[in-house]
Protein backbone atom coordinates (compact mmCIF):
# COMPACT_ATOMS: atom_id res chain seq x y z
CA UNK A 1 0.00 0.00 0.00
CA UNK A 2 2.88 2.39 0.66
CA UNK A 3 3.63 2.56 -3.09
CA UNK A 4 0.28 4.33 -3.69
CA UNK A 5 -0.46 5.66 -0.19
CA UNK A 6 0.37 9.28 -1.01
CA UNK A 7 -1.94 9.59 -4.00
CA UNK A 8 -4.90 10.87 -1.92
CA UNK A 9 -2.67 13.53 -0.35
CA UNK A 10 -1.24 14.62 -3.71
CA UNK A 11 -4.67 14.94 -5.30
CA UNK A 12 -6.16 16.70 -2.27
CA UNK A 13 -3.50 19.44 -2.27
CA UNK A 14 -3.27 19.79 -6.07
CA UNK A 15 -5.35 22.98 -6.16
CA UNK A 16 -4.33 24.30 -2.73
CA UNK A 17 -1.88 27.04 -1.86
CA UNK A 18 1.09 26.16 0.42
CA UNK A 19 -0.74 27.18 3.61
CA UNK A 20 -3.73 24.97 2.93
CA UNK A 21 -1.44 22.19 1.72
CA UNK A 22 0.35 22.37 5.07
CA UNK A 23 -2.92 21.82 6.89
CA UNK A 24 -3.82 18.88 4.66
CA UNK A 25 -0.41 17.31 5.20
CA UNK A 26 -0.56 17.86 8.96
CA UNK A 27 -3.96 16.19 9.22
CA UNK A 28 -2.66 13.28 7.15
CA UNK A 29 0.32 12.98 9.47
CA UNK A 30 -1.94 13.10 12.50
CA UNK A 31 -3.87 10.09 11.21
CA UNK A 32 -0.74 8.18 10.17
CA UNK A 33 1.38 8.73 13.26
CA UNK A 34 -1.61 8.44 15.57
CA UNK A 35 -2.46 5.03 14.12
CA UNK A 36 1.13 3.80 13.99
CA UNK A 37 2.25 5.05 17.41
CA UNK A 38 -0.99 4.45 19.34
CA UNK A 39 0.99 2.30 21.81
CA UNK A 40 2.84 5.31 23.26
CA UNK A 41 -0.06 6.31 25.53
CA UNK A 42 -0.46 2.91 27.26
CA UNK A 43 3.35 2.62 27.49
CA UNK A 44 3.58 5.94 29.33
CA UNK A 45 0.68 4.94 31.54
CA UNK A 46 2.47 1.69 32.40
CA UNK A 47 5.54 3.75 33.22
CA UNK A 48 3.75 5.64 35.97
CA UNK A 49 2.05 8.59 34.29
CA UNK A 50 -1.66 9.20 34.68
CA UNK A 51 -3.87 8.32 31.73
CA UNK A 52 -4.62 12.01 31.09
CA UNK A 53 -0.97 13.06 31.05
CA UNK A 54 -0.08 9.99 28.95
CA UNK A 55 -2.63 10.99 26.33
CA UNK A 56 -1.46 14.60 26.44
CA UNK A 57 2.15 13.59 25.73
CA UNK A 58 1.05 11.12 23.05
CA UNK A 59 -1.04 13.74 21.26
CA UNK A 60 1.77 16.28 21.57
CA UNK A 61 4.32 13.89 20.02
CA UNK A 62 1.96 12.85 17.21
CA UNK A 63 1.11 16.49 16.49
CA UNK A 64 4.81 17.34 16.35
CA UNK A 65 5.64 14.45 14.01
CA UNK A 66 2.69 15.40 11.79
CA UNK A 67 4.32 18.79 11.26
CA UNK A 68 6.86 17.10 9.00
CA UNK A 69 4.13 15.87 6.67
CA UNK A 70 2.58 19.33 6.76
CA UNK A 71 5.90 20.95 5.92
CA UNK A 72 6.50 18.39 3.18
CA UNK A 73 3.13 19.21 1.59
CA UNK A 74 3.65 22.97 1.84
CA UNK A 75 7.16 22.86 0.37
CA UNK A 76 6.01 20.55 -2.39
CA UNK A 77 3.36 23.07 -3.44
CA UNK A 78 5.78 25.97 -3.10
CA UNK A 79 8.42 24.37 -5.33
CA UNK A 80 6.58 22.15 -7.81
CA UNK A 81 4.93 24.64 -10.14
CA UNK A 82 6.58 24.98 -13.54
CA UNK A 83 9.23 22.28 -13.23
CA UNK A 84 7.83 19.79 -15.73
CA UNK A 85 9.65 16.46 -15.80
CA UNK A 86 12.26 17.60 -13.31
CA UNK A 87 9.45 17.92 -10.76
CA UNK A 88 9.48 14.17 -10.32
CA UNK A 89 12.53 14.55 -8.08
CA UNK A 90 11.09 17.26 -5.83
CA UNK A 91 8.85 15.07 -3.65
CA UNK A 92 11.39 12.29 -2.90
CA UNK A 93 14.29 14.64 -2.11
CA UNK A 94 12.11 16.78 0.16
CA UNK A 95 10.87 13.63 1.87
CA UNK A 96 14.39 12.33 2.50
CA UNK A 97 15.60 15.64 3.93
CA UNK A 98 12.62 15.99 6.27
CA UNK A 99 12.80 12.38 7.44
CA UNK A 100 16.47 12.86 8.24
CA UNK A 101 15.65 16.00 10.24
CA UNK A 102 12.88 14.11 12.07
CA UNK A 103 15.42 11.45 12.99
CA UNK A 104 17.91 13.95 14.45
CA UNK A 105 16.19 17.13 15.61
CA UNK A 106 15.31 17.34 19.35
CA UNK A 107 17.18 14.05 20.05
CA UNK A 108 15.52 12.48 16.98
CA UNK A 109 12.70 9.99 16.50
CA UNK A 110 13.07 7.99 13.25
CA UNK A 111 10.37 5.50 14.29
CA UNK A 112 7.63 4.97 11.67
CA UNK A 113 9.86 6.06 8.79
CA UNK A 114 8.47 5.27 5.34
CA UNK A 115 11.08 2.60 4.60
CA UNK A 116 9.85 0.34 7.41
CA UNK A 117 6.66 -0.29 5.45
CA UNK A 118 8.82 -2.47 3.18
CA UNK A 119 10.47 -4.64 5.85
CA UNK A 120 9.07 -7.86 4.41
CA UNK A 121 9.85 -6.88 0.80
CA UNK A 122 13.45 -8.05 1.07
CA UNK A 123 14.50 -7.65 -2.59
CA UNK A 124 13.47 -3.99 -2.53
CA UNK A 125 15.22 -3.02 0.70
CA UNK A 126 18.66 -4.42 -0.13
CA UNK A 127 19.54 -0.94 -1.44
CA UNK A 128 19.66 0.15 2.22
CA UNK A 129 23.36 -0.82 2.13
CA UNK A 130 23.73 2.20 -0.13
CA UNK A 131 21.81 4.88 1.78
CA UNK A 132 20.06 3.39 4.84
CA UNK A 133 16.30 3.85 5.28
CA UNK A 134 16.47 7.12 3.38
CA UNK A 135 17.19 5.62 -0.03
CA UNK A 136 14.30 3.16 0.41
CA UNK A 137 11.99 6.00 1.43
CA UNK A 138 13.19 7.95 -1.61
CA UNK A 139 12.25 5.07 -3.91
CA UNK A 140 8.76 4.63 -2.42
CA UNK A 141 8.06 8.36 -2.64
CA UNK A 142 9.51 8.52 -6.18
CA UNK A 143 7.04 5.87 -7.33
CA UNK A 144 4.13 7.58 -5.57
CA UNK A 145 4.92 10.89 -7.23
CA UNK A 146 5.43 9.30 -10.65
CA UNK A 147 2.06 7.59 -10.46
CA UNK A 148 0.40 10.87 -9.50
CA UNK A 149 2.05 12.79 -12.35
CA UNK A 150 0.93 10.11 -14.79
CA UNK A 151 -2.66 10.05 -13.57
CA UNK A 152 -3.39 13.70 -12.88
CA UNK A 153 -4.32 14.43 -16.51
CA UNK A 154 -7.22 12.00 -16.26
CA UNK A 155 -8.84 14.27 -13.69
CA UNK A 156 -7.87 17.67 -15.11
CA UNK A 157 -8.46 17.35 -18.81
CA UNK A 158 -8.57 21.07 -19.48
CA UNK A 159 -5.08 21.59 -18.15
CA UNK A 160 -3.53 18.36 -19.32
CA UNK A 161 -4.89 17.57 -22.77
CA UNK A 162 -2.62 14.52 -23.10
CA UNK A 163 -4.58 13.02 -20.22
CA UNK A 164 -2.45 10.02 -19.20
CA UNK A 165 1.29 10.84 -19.15
CA UNK A 166 3.16 7.55 -19.34
CA UNK A 167 6.69 9.00 -19.05
CA UNK A 168 6.92 9.42 -15.24
CA UNK A 169 5.51 5.95 -14.72
CA UNK A 170 7.99 4.35 -17.13
CA UNK A 171 10.90 6.09 -15.43
CA UNK A 172 9.67 5.00 -12.00
CA UNK A 173 9.23 1.47 -13.31
CA UNK A 174 12.84 1.37 -14.51
CA UNK A 175 14.13 2.62 -11.16
CA UNK A 176 11.92 0.10 -9.36
CA UNK A 177 13.16 -2.78 -11.51
CA UNK A 178 16.81 -1.79 -11.09
CA UNK A 179 16.38 -1.77 -7.32
CA UNK A 180 14.50 -5.06 -7.41
CA UNK A 181 17.13 -6.79 -9.57
CA UNK A 182 19.91 -5.49 -7.33
CA UNK A 183 18.08 -6.84 -4.29
CA UNK A 184 17.44 -10.20 -5.94
CA UNK A 185 21.13 -10.45 -6.82
CA UNK A 186 22.22 -9.63 -3.27
CA UNK A 187 19.81 -12.16 -1.81
CA UNK A 188 21.15 -14.86 -4.15
CA UNK A 189 24.71 -14.26 -2.92
CA UNK A 190 26.08 -16.41 -0.13
CA UNK A 191 26.89 -14.61 3.10
CA UNK A 192 28.92 -17.51 4.49
CA UNK A 193 32.28 -16.58 5.95
CA UNK A 194 35.05 -18.74 7.33
CA UNK A 195 34.64 -17.32 10.82
CA UNK A 196 31.39 -17.78 12.76
CA UNK A 197 30.03 -17.42 16.26
CA UNK A 198 27.47 -19.59 18.02
CA UNK A 199 25.00 -17.68 20.21
CA UNK A 200 22.00 -18.27 22.41
CA UNK A 201 19.45 -15.61 23.36
CA UNK A 202 17.43 -15.95 26.55
CA UNK A 203 13.92 -14.56 27.01
CA UNK A 204 12.92 -14.76 30.66
CA UNK A 205 9.50 -13.12 30.26
CA UNK A 206 9.65 -11.34 33.61
CA UNK A 207 6.62 -9.12 34.16
CA UNK A 208 7.43 -5.42 34.39
CA UNK A 209 5.94 -5.10 37.88
CA UNK A 210 8.23 -7.89 39.13
CA UNK A 211 11.53 -6.84 37.53
CA UNK A 212 12.56 -4.52 40.35
CA UNK A 213 10.62 -6.13 43.17
CA UNK A 214 13.20 -7.39 45.69
CA UNK A 215 10.89 -10.27 46.61
CA UNK A 216 11.34 -11.65 43.08
CA UNK A 217 15.10 -11.01 42.70
CA UNK A 218 16.14 -14.61 43.24
CA UNK A 219 13.25 -15.94 41.19
CA UNK A 220 14.23 -13.70 38.25
CA UNK A 221 17.83 -14.87 38.31
CA UNK A 222 16.82 -18.53 38.60
CA UNK A 223 14.70 -18.23 35.44
CA UNK A 224 17.73 -17.05 33.47
CA UNK A 225 20.07 -19.62 35.03
CA UNK A 226 17.65 -22.42 34.13
CA UNK A 227 17.08 -21.30 30.53
CA UNK A 228 20.82 -20.79 30.02
CA UNK A 229 21.58 -24.27 31.35
CA UNK A 230 19.02 -25.73 28.95
CA UNK A 231 20.63 -24.22 25.84
CA UNK A 232 24.02 -25.51 26.98
CA UNK A 233 22.75 -29.09 27.33
CA UNK A 234 22.88 -29.48 23.55
CA UNK A 235 26.30 -31.09 23.14
CA UNK A 236 26.15 -31.01 19.34
CA UNK A 237 27.23 -27.38 19.25
CA UNK A 238 29.36 -25.40 21.68
CA UNK A 239 27.91 -21.98 22.45
CA UNK A 240 30.37 -19.11 22.39
CA UNK A 241 28.05 -16.45 23.81
CA UNK A 242 24.80 -16.28 25.77
CA UNK A 243 22.79 -13.09 25.50
CA UNK A 244 20.49 -11.87 28.29
CA UNK A 245 18.19 -8.82 27.86
CA UNK A 246 18.53 -5.18 28.85
CA UNK A 247 18.50 -4.45 32.62
CA UNK A 248 18.06 -8.16 33.25
CA UNK A 249 19.87 -8.02 36.60
CA UNK A 250 17.50 -6.67 39.27
CA UNK A 251 20.26 -4.69 40.94
CA UNK A 252 22.96 -2.15 40.15
CA UNK A 253 26.02 -3.95 38.86
CA UNK A 254 28.88 -3.64 41.32
CA UNK A 255 26.70 -3.69 44.43
CA UNK A 256 25.87 -7.42 44.72
CA UNK A 257 29.10 -9.36 45.18
CA UNK A 258 27.43 -12.74 45.72
CA UNK A 259 25.32 -12.62 42.55
CA UNK A 260 28.17 -11.17 40.48
CA UNK A 261 30.49 -13.97 41.58
CA UNK A 262 27.79 -16.46 40.56
CA UNK A 263 27.77 -14.91 37.08
CA UNK A 264 31.56 -15.17 36.79
CA UNK A 265 31.51 -18.76 38.06
CA UNK A 266 28.81 -19.69 35.57
CA UNK A 267 30.82 -18.22 32.69
CA UNK A 268 34.04 -19.94 33.77
CA UNK A 269 32.53 -23.34 34.63
CA UNK A 270 30.54 -23.54 31.36
CA UNK A 271 33.29 -21.96 29.26
CA UNK A 272 30.89 -19.47 27.71
CA UNK A 273 30.81 -15.68 27.44
CA UNK A 274 27.83 -13.96 29.04
CA UNK A 275 26.54 -10.63 27.70
CA UNK A 276 23.80 -8.96 29.72
CA UNK A 277 22.28 -5.65 30.68
CA UNK A 278 22.23 -3.96 34.09
CA UNK A 279 22.21 -0.44 35.50
CA UNK A 280 25.55 0.84 36.74
CA UNK A 281 27.01 3.68 38.76
CA UNK A 282 29.94 5.36 37.04
CA UNK A 283 32.34 7.96 38.37
CA UNK A 284 34.48 9.84 35.89
CA UNK A 285 37.23 12.32 36.60
CA UNK A 286 35.81 15.58 38.01
CA UNK A 287 32.28 14.27 37.65
CA UNK A 288 29.69 13.21 40.20
CA UNK A 289 28.46 9.63 40.35
CA UNK A 290 26.09 8.99 37.43
CA UNK A 291 23.53 6.26 36.77
CA UNK A 292 23.92 4.51 33.42
CA UNK A 293 22.11 1.85 31.42
CA UNK A 294 24.90 -0.59 30.65
CA UNK A 295 25.79 -3.84 28.94
CA UNK A 296 28.42 -6.15 30.45
CA UNK A 297 30.50 -8.90 28.90
CA UNK A 298 31.63 -11.54 31.39
CA UNK A 299 34.52 -13.66 30.13
CA UNK A 300 35.14 -17.32 31.08
CA UNK A 301 38.92 -16.97 31.17
CA UNK A 302 39.33 -13.74 33.07
CA UNK A 303 38.06 -11.74 36.00
CA UNK A 304 37.83 -8.77 33.67
CA UNK A 305 34.32 -7.47 32.90
CA UNK A 306 33.90 -5.23 29.86
CA UNK A 307 31.27 -2.48 29.95
CA UNK A 308 29.35 -0.43 27.41
CA UNK A 309 27.13 2.47 28.47
CA UNK A 310 24.06 3.31 26.41
CA UNK A 311 24.72 6.46 24.38
CA UNK A 312 21.23 7.48 23.22
CA UNK A 313 18.78 7.52 26.10
CA UNK A 314 14.98 7.45 25.92
CA UNK A 315 13.49 10.92 26.47
CA UNK A 316 11.01 10.99 29.38
CA UNK A 317 11.92 7.37 30.15
CA UNK A 318 15.59 7.51 31.11
CA UNK A 319 16.01 11.25 31.37
CA UNK A 320 14.09 14.51 30.99
CA UNK A 321 15.28 16.54 27.99
CA UNK A 322 15.61 20.30 28.38
CA UNK A 323 15.24 20.10 32.19
CA UNK A 324 15.36 23.88 32.57
CA UNK A 325 12.08 24.08 30.62
CA UNK A 326 10.49 20.76 31.58
CA UNK A 327 11.33 20.84 35.29
CA UNK A 328 7.75 19.91 36.20
CA UNK A 329 7.91 16.46 34.53
CA UNK A 330 9.66 14.80 37.47
CA UNK A 331 6.89 16.02 39.75
CA UNK A 332 4.40 14.15 37.59
CA UNK A 333 6.27 10.84 37.54
CA UNK A 334 7.34 9.19 40.75
CA UNK A 335 10.63 7.33 40.46
CA UNK A 336 11.60 8.66 37.03
CA UNK A 337 15.24 7.67 36.53
CA UNK A 338 17.88 10.20 35.59
CA UNK A 339 20.42 8.28 33.55
CA UNK A 340 23.56 9.74 31.99
CA UNK A 341 24.59 8.79 28.43
CA UNK A 342 27.73 6.93 27.46
CA UNK A 343 30.17 8.45 25.02
CA UNK A 344 31.85 5.56 23.20
CA UNK A 345 30.62 2.69 21.01
CA UNK A 346 32.51 -0.04 22.87
CA UNK A 347 33.12 -3.25 20.95
CA UNK A 348 33.51 -6.48 22.95
CA UNK A 349 35.86 -9.31 21.97
CA UNK A 350 34.56 -12.90 21.99
CA UNK A 351 37.24 -15.12 20.46
CA UNK A 352 37.63 -14.02 16.83
CA UNK A 353 34.35 -12.11 16.91
CA UNK A 354 33.98 -8.45 17.80
CA UNK A 355 30.57 -7.70 19.28
CA UNK A 356 28.67 -4.41 19.16
CA UNK A 357 25.66 -4.00 21.46
CA UNK A 358 22.82 -1.56 20.83
CA UNK A 359 20.65 -1.15 23.90
CA UNK A 360 16.88 -0.88 23.27
CA UNK A 361 16.06 2.56 21.81
CA UNK A 362 19.48 2.77 20.11
CA UNK A 363 18.43 0.20 17.52
CA UNK A 364 16.13 2.70 15.80
CA UNK A 365 19.06 4.98 14.92
CA UNK A 366 21.04 3.84 11.84
CA UNK A 367 24.03 6.02 12.73
CA UNK A 368 24.51 4.37 16.14
CA UNK A 369 24.81 0.85 14.73
CA UNK A 370 27.10 2.26 12.05
CA UNK A 371 29.42 3.60 14.78
CA UNK A 372 29.81 0.11 16.23
CA UNK A 373 30.61 -1.34 12.82
CA UNK A 374 33.10 1.43 12.11
CA UNK A 375 34.76 0.55 15.42
CA UNK A 376 35.29 -2.98 14.16
CA UNK A 377 32.15 -4.93 15.10
CA UNK A 378 31.77 -8.15 13.11
CA UNK A 379 28.49 -9.20 14.77
CA UNK A 380 25.82 -6.98 16.31
CA UNK A 381 23.68 -7.75 19.31
CA UNK A 382 20.80 -5.78 20.73
CA UNK A 383 19.29 -6.16 24.19
CA UNK A 384 15.97 -4.67 25.19
CA UNK A 385 13.07 -4.76 27.60
CA UNK A 386 9.92 -4.32 25.55
CA UNK A 387 7.62 -5.32 28.41
CA UNK A 388 6.64 -1.66 28.64
CA UNK A 389 4.88 -1.93 25.28
CA UNK A 390 2.45 -4.59 26.42
CA UNK A 391 0.45 -6.53 23.84
CA UNK A 392 0.68 -3.91 21.08
CA UNK A 393 2.32 -3.70 17.66
CA UNK A 394 5.35 -1.86 19.11
CA UNK A 395 7.51 -4.98 19.70
CA UNK A 396 6.99 -6.04 16.07
CA UNK A 397 7.82 -2.54 14.85
CA UNK A 398 10.94 -2.49 17.02
CA UNK A 399 12.08 -5.92 15.79
CA UNK A 400 11.61 -4.91 12.14
CA UNK A 401 14.19 -2.15 12.50
CA UNK A 402 16.85 -4.77 13.16
CA UNK A 403 16.28 -6.03 9.60
CA UNK A 404 17.34 -2.65 8.19
CA UNK A 405 20.31 -2.25 10.56
CA UNK A 406 21.58 -5.64 9.36
CA UNK A 407 21.28 -4.77 5.65
CA UNK A 408 22.73 -1.28 6.04
CA UNK A 409 26.01 -2.68 7.36
CA UNK A 410 25.81 -6.28 6.04
CA UNK A 411 26.16 -7.60 9.55
CA UNK A 412 24.32 -10.37 11.41
CA UNK A 413 22.22 -9.55 14.46
CA UNK A 414 21.16 -11.33 17.65
CA UNK A 415 18.41 -9.89 19.85
CA UNK A 416 17.45 -10.71 23.43
CA UNK A 417 14.22 -9.14 24.68
CA UNK A 418 12.78 -9.70 28.15
CA UNK A 419 9.25 -10.50 26.96
CA UNK A 420 10.06 -10.85 23.23
CA UNK A 421 10.56 -10.59 20.39
CA UNK A 422 14.00 -12.25 20.54
CA UNK A 423 15.77 -13.77 17.57
CA UNK A 424 18.38 -13.60 14.84
CA UNK A 425 18.71 -11.82 11.50
CA UNK A 426 21.44 -12.45 8.92
CA UNK A 427 23.40 -9.89 6.90
CA UNK A 428 20.75 -9.89 4.15
CA UNK A 429 17.97 -9.00 6.58
CA UNK A 430 16.50 -12.50 6.53
CA UNK A 431 14.99 -13.54 9.86
CA UNK A 432 16.70 -16.78 10.89
CA UNK A 433 14.41 -17.38 13.87
CA UNK A 434 12.37 -15.41 16.38
CA UNK A 435 10.36 -16.07 19.50
CA UNK A 436 6.77 -15.29 20.37
CA UNK A 437 5.74 -12.46 22.67
CA UNK A 438 5.20 -13.09 26.38
CA UNK A 439 6.69 -16.57 26.41
CA UNK A 440 9.55 -17.89 28.50
CA UNK A 441 11.85 -19.01 25.71
CA UNK A 442 15.33 -19.26 24.22
CA UNK A 443 16.79 -19.50 20.73
CA UNK A 444 20.14 -20.45 19.25
CA UNK A 445 21.94 -19.74 15.99
CA UNK A 446 25.35 -19.72 14.38
CA UNK A 447 26.06 -16.37 12.75
CA UNK A 448 28.64 -15.48 10.12
CA UNK A 449 31.01 -12.68 10.96
CA UNK A 450 30.81 -9.56 8.82
CA UNK A 451 32.60 -10.04 5.50
CA UNK A 452 32.24 -6.68 3.73
CA UNK A 453 32.04 -2.94 4.28
CA UNK A 454 29.05 -1.24 2.69
CA UNK A 455 28.82 2.22 1.17
CA UNK A 456 26.61 3.26 4.05
CA UNK A 457 29.08 2.01 6.65
CA UNK A 458 31.93 3.77 4.90
CA UNK A 459 30.32 7.09 3.98
CA UNK A 460 27.22 7.38 6.18
CA UNK A 461 24.41 9.67 5.05
CA UNK A 462 26.02 10.84 1.82
CA UNK A 463 22.75 10.09 0.00
CA UNK A 464 20.95 12.49 2.34
CA UNK A 465 23.58 15.14 1.58
CA UNK A 466 22.92 14.61 -2.13
CA UNK A 467 19.19 15.12 -1.55
CA UNK A 468 19.85 18.26 0.50
CA UNK A 469 21.76 19.79 -2.43
CA UNK A 470 18.95 19.01 -4.88
CA UNK A 471 16.28 20.26 -2.47
CA UNK A 472 18.15 23.54 -1.97
CA UNK A 473 18.44 23.93 -5.74
CA UNK A 474 14.67 23.61 -6.17
CA UNK A 475 13.86 25.79 -3.16
CA UNK A 476 16.22 28.57 -4.19
CA UNK A 477 14.92 28.42 -7.74
CA UNK A 478 11.33 28.72 -6.55
CA UNK A 479 12.21 31.61 -4.24
CA UNK A 480 14.04 33.53 -6.99
CA UNK A 481 11.23 32.92 -9.47
CA UNK A 482 8.63 34.26 -7.02
CA UNK A 483 10.75 37.31 -6.16
CA UNK A 484 11.23 38.07 -9.84
CA UNK A 485 7.54 37.68 -10.55
CA UNK A 486 6.60 39.96 -7.65
CA UNK A 487 9.17 42.57 -8.73
CA UNK A 488 7.59 42.72 -12.20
Amino acid sequence: MAWIAFLPLFFSIAEQNPKKAFLGGWLTGLVYFGGTLYWIAPTLWQGGLSSLISFFIFFGLVSYLALYLGLFSALLKYVSKGHGGRGLLIAPVLWVVLEWVKGHFLTGFPWASLAYSQTEFLPMIQIADFGSIYVVGFLVMFCNRALYLSLRGLFREERHPDRFDWRPLVLAGLVFLLSFFYGTFRLSESTKTEEQISLAVIQGNIAQDKKWDRNFKQETLEVYWRLSEEVLKDNTKKRDLILWPEAVLPFIFGTEAVHEKALSDFSRDRDVYLLLGAPSLTTREREAVSLRNSAYLISPDSEHVSQYDKMHLVPFGEYVPFPEWLFFIKKWVQGLADFSPGVEAVVFEVGQARIGTAICFELIFPEIVRRFVQNGATVMTTITNDAWFGDTSAPDQHFSMMVFRAIENRISFARAANTGISGFVDARGQVISKTMLFNEDSATATLDLRGETTLYTRFGDFFVAFCVIIALYFLCGAFIKRRTKNAV
